[in-house]
């Protein structure tokens, strides 16, 4: 597994990183042995970064990363945490949460349960709107003087926030969905973050399963999300799956899977971009990583772009309610 710098003043990661979120229950009935199991495989491979959020599963995904790394050595693993995100007792998203105190409040919890006495990187999930984002970043600063956090990084905000936020602190990266068919941050956010050196953690990079080519319209099951997802319902779902079969037809030209395509594009976007492998299976992370032996040729990338072209999806992210609460979305 490659190594790539993290941001100009980030760690080494390796070239993958693995989402755990849906580990905890997001995208239905999850195997808790299945899920370890496939945590010590990817670090056995040499994935070092692991992504989870301390509302995956309110806490659950905590527990079970910090179950799954009680004999790694710390030296061998990474781990980025969120926070922020407010939950009721039904699993409701009830806002975020970016003050001072609870910044603080919610990585002691975090530490807890994970079982560490530090985290690598720190960010908030969402920008608080009614947080200065100074405040946010100077508290996470604090922690780092504090050696409670190693690096700070942000997730789904835009561009201005990005440059309030490096100007207290220096930001290691910027967790954002970024794959084929999400392309939204090369217009004006990655350049910033560039020009900034900031790296991106690139999460939905298979598109939460649907250009993953094994996703099935209205396969969804209980306790799954996507059935609120735009891109997932209706037409749009028919529309996006057809872009999913032209795809196939670049993969099966390649020897590869439409998921290994979708991953080694997303990686050859630049050193600076690791991409997040949302595997919570044993098999769908061995396929995943598959993509590291991909190299795309300068016709891979036309045939691919000829396949889905830049903004040829239809649907929105995420259900109206969720995509005003992205910074992202305004650029």
């Amino acid at each position: 597994m490659e190594n790539r710098l993290l941001g100009a003043a980030g760690p080494r990661v390796s070239a993958f990183g693995l989402g755990c979120m849906g580990m905890s229950g997001m995208y239905g009935l999850s195997d808790r042995a299945e899920s370890i199991a496939t945590i010590h495989q990817a670090l056995e491979a040499g994935i070092t970064l692991l992504d989870t959020g301390d509302f995956y599963g309110m806490g659950h995904n905590e527990m079970l990363i910090g179950e799954a790394l009680k004999n790694a050595p710390r030296d061998k693993f990474q781990v980025s945490v969120k926070f922020g995100a407010q939950r009721d007792p039904a699993g409701g998203w009830i806002g975020f949460d970016g003050r001072p105190a609870a910044v603080k409040t919610a990585l002691a919890y975090s530490l807890q349960r994970l079982g560490l006495d530090h985290v690598d990187i720190y960010r908030p999930a969402r920008l608080d709107s009614q947080v200065p984002i100074e405040d946010t970043i100077g508290a996470i600063s604090d922690l780092v003087k504090a050696g409670y956090v190693r690096h700070i990084g942000l997730s789904e905000v835009g561009t201005e926030t990005i440059r309030r936020a490096a100007a207290v602190h220096p930001i290691v990266d910027l967790q954002i969905e970024y794959s084929l068919i999400s392309r939204g941050i090369e217009d004006t956010i990655l350049p910033t973050l560039r020009e900034l050196g900031i790296g991106v953690t690139a999460y939905g990079v298979l598109l939460r399963g649907l250009i993953g080519g094994h996703w099935q319209k209205d396969s969804a099951g209980a306790g799954d999300w996507r059935v609120h997802s735009p891109r997932f319902q209706g037409e749009n779902a028919d529309h996006n799956l057809a872009l999913v079969e032209a795809l196939r037809g670049v993969a099966a030209a390649r020897g590869a899977t439409v998921a290994q395509i979708a991953i080694a594009w997303v990686a050859a976007q630049g050193a600076d971009i690791i991409p997040l492998i949302g595997a919570r299976r044993l098999d769908r992370l061995e396929e995943a990583l598959g993509a590291t032996s991909v190299t795309l040729s300068p016709q891979d990338f036309v045939a691919i772009e000829q396949a889905v072209p830049k903004n040829a999806a239809r649907g929105a992210r995420y259900a109206p309610a969720q995509m005003a609460s992205l910074d992202s979305e305004r650029g």
